[in-house]
Parts: structure tokens; C-alpha cells; sequence
């Protein structure tokens, strides 16, 4: 009864036993820490929170030592790819007066500004995409009417030299016609599944490591505890190829890619409310992503690269999306991490 009441509070809980060794943690703090109770618990306090705030750790000994709870504010967390501000409070557990335990609460602060950031994020995504579609419809009338004024003139004509320009037109309008289909994004309805997510992402390592030049190393660091889920399974790789062969452009084919996974709960993703979702991490070890372009990378047409299209990652967040899925993005030079996020479930609650 306790366990199913821990399950469902929205602080996380950390139970450390006399040698400060994490024996227990609840799904939030599964959430917070952004790893699972299978990597966590066992590891200690100095290794839980050795690059987050040292105030954290003094607390939680000084709590030990003296036998009284603490309680601190506004502490900074390190998580893997990002900071969070947590509400800190240590309590000890006293059997025969001596400390037993210590019950560790974080209460993350700042989750209502993710929230907030997440439905500004797809309110952008989407107005883009409607605009973008909007263009390509108009671009595409009349660039039909050119590629057949094209053909007409071309069986008109007998010089062979003229021939070559009105094919030049009919090629070059073939292209574009190609390039308006791809700003249009997906046009089926996605046919969902149920499915290994794992399946998933050593389908598109395979592709990538064919696709790489031989200076790259891609490891993955899988939570094998996780349950199917129900996606469509060609869009998903797709997905998750655009995004890492994106990673493989910016490091010029050579460097490191992780594929992690992970449970989340209690998660909202446009105004839903989900109990389960995975979290795909594809990290890389490249030159990061250009401050400047940030808050603009799943916007189409929008690209760093000289003979890029810009579209690969806004098809990316279009696939994810018809998936009720988010796309997240967190990078510094040396570390870019896209975090794909997809519920299991819907939660009306």
C-alpha cells in the first residue's frame, strides 16, 4: 500500500540506507534523475549528485551525522542533458537512536516552465508547417504548368542544342516538384503497432553505420525493462534516421553516437497527460548547435549546412508528432542531445 502510494506523488522520493547507498526510488524520481531504479539504486549519494549543487550532498550528510532533517531551496540538479532547480529536503529515519535511513524529497520548481516551453515549442512547429505547406501548395499549380509548356515546346522543337534547354526546364521542374512532396511532409495516416522501440533504433544504428565512413563509433545505453509500444514502426525509423543522420552531417562522419532509452511517468505532451512514455537520447559527441539556431531547428527550410534542405528534422517532428510524440533538443559543443518522447497511453484523468 505505502509502495502504491509513493508510486503516485509528484515529489520524487530517495531512500538512502547508513552508508548513504540509494536503496529505493519512486517513478518521479526515476523522472527527475532521468535514469531507471534498475540503473540507480545501489549507487551512492557522492555519485548520484557529484556534479550537481554541493549543497545537496553536505545536506544529506549533515542530516546523517546530526541526526536532524534539513531543508534547502533552490538547488540546481544535474541531469543528463540539462539543469533543473529542485526544493530539497532530508529526513532521518532513527531505529534504536541511531540513523537508520535517510528519506530524501526534491521537488522539481521549474517543471511548469518545461510545460510552458514544450506547448510554445509545437504552437511554433506547427504554425510553420502550416505555412510551409501552405507555400509548397501554391508553388506546385504552376509548376506543373511549366513543366508542360516544357514538354510542348520540346516536341515542337528539332534542334537537338534547344532540346537540351527545354530538358534542362523539365529536369529542374522534376527536382522542385520532388523538393515541394518533401516540404509537404507525410501524408499518411501513420499505421500503428505494437513494437520494440530497441528494434527501432538498431535498424536505423545499422543504416547509419553503413552510411558512415568508417570514423564512427555509435554505442547505445538501452533500459531493457521497457514495455512495447504502439507507434508506427516505419515512421519511427525514419524519425529517428533523420535525426541521426543529421548528427553524422555536423560531425563529418566521424565521431560518437548514443542511443539511450528510458522509462518516463507522469509526462504531459500537447495538453495530454500520459503515465508512461519512452525516451529515446540521440546524443553526439559533435560541434553543437549554433546558439542562434536553437530555437529554429525543426523549422523547415532551416539549415546550417550549405548544401542542406532544412528538411529533415522538421519531417522528423511531423513523423514524431502523428506518433502524439515531442521532439526535444538540448546542445553545447561537444554534446547535442535530441530527445525523442513517446507516450504509452493516454491518461484521461
Amino acid at each position: 500500500m505505502y509502495k502504491r502510494i509513493l508510486d503516485n506523488l509528484n515529489t520524487a522520493i530517495l531512500l538512502f540506507d547508513s552508508e548513504l547507498r540509494l536503496t529505493f526510488i519512486n517513478p518521479t524520481g526515476e523522472i527527475l534523475l532521468a535514469d531507471s531504479s534498475y540503473h540507480l539504486v545501489g549507487q551512492s549519494a557522492d555519485e548520484l549528485f557529484k556534479y550537481s549543487d554541493p549543497a545537496m550532498l553536505n545536506n544529506i550528510k549533515q542530516s546523517l551525522t546530526m541526526a536532524e532533517p534539513l531543508i534547502d531551496r533552490a538547488l540546481t540538479l544535474s541531469r543528463t542533458s540539462h539543469n533543473v532547480t529542485i526544493n530539497f529536503s532530508a529526513t532521518p529515519l532513527v531505529v534504536n537512536e541511531r540513523v537508520s535511513e535517510i528519506l530524501v524529497e526534491l521537488q522539481q520548481v521549474d517543471n511548469h516552465l518545461r510545460i510552458s516551453k514544450e506547448e510554445q515549442l509545437l504552437t511554433q512547429q506547427n504554425t510553420a508547417r502550416l505555412l510551409v505547406r501552405g507555400l509548397a501548395h501554391e508553388i506546385k499549380n504552376p509548376l506543373g504548368g511549366l513543366r508542360g509548356a516544357a514538354q510542348l515546346l520540346d516536341m515542337e522543337l528539332h534542334d537537338p542544342e534547344l532540346k537540351e534547354y527545354t530538358q534542362i526546364i523539365i529536369d529542374e521542374s522534376d527536382r522542385l516538384q520532388v523538393l515541394m512532396d518533401r516540404m509537404l511532409g507525410p501524408n499518411k495516416l501513420p499505421n500503428k503497432n505494437a513494437l520494440n522501440i530497441h528494434e527501432v533504433l538498431e535498424r536505423v544504428r545499422q543504416l547509419v553505420q553503413v552510411e558512415s565512413t568508417g570514423g564512427l563509433v555509435i554505442e547505445n545505453d538501452y533500459d531493457p525493462s521497457i514495455p512495447e509500444i504502439y507507434a508506427d514502426k516505419d515512421q519511427l525509423i525514419q524519425a529517428i534516421l533523420n535525426i541521426a543522420r543529421n548528427a553524422l552531417q555536423a560531425m563529418e562522419g566521424k565521431g560518437r553516437i548514443i542511443f539511450k532509452t528510458r522509462i518516463y511517468r507522469h509526462i504531459n505532451v500537447g495538453h495530454k497527460h500520459y503515465k508512461l512514455a519512452v525516451k529515446c537520447d540521440i546524443i553526439d559527441n559533435g560541434p553543437g548547435i549554433d546558439a542562434n539556431m536553437m530555437s529554429q531547428v525543426f523549422y523547415p527550410m532551416i539549415t546550417g549546412r550549405a548544401d542542406g534542405t532544412g528538411l529533415g528534422l522538421s519531417i522528423a517532428q511531423a513523423l514524431i508528432t502523428q506518433n502524439n510524440g515531442l521532439i526535444e533538443c538540448n546542445s553545447e559543443p561537444g554534446k547535442t542531445v535530441f530527445s525523442v518522447l513517446l507516450p504509452m497511453g493516454v491518461d484521461n484523468d
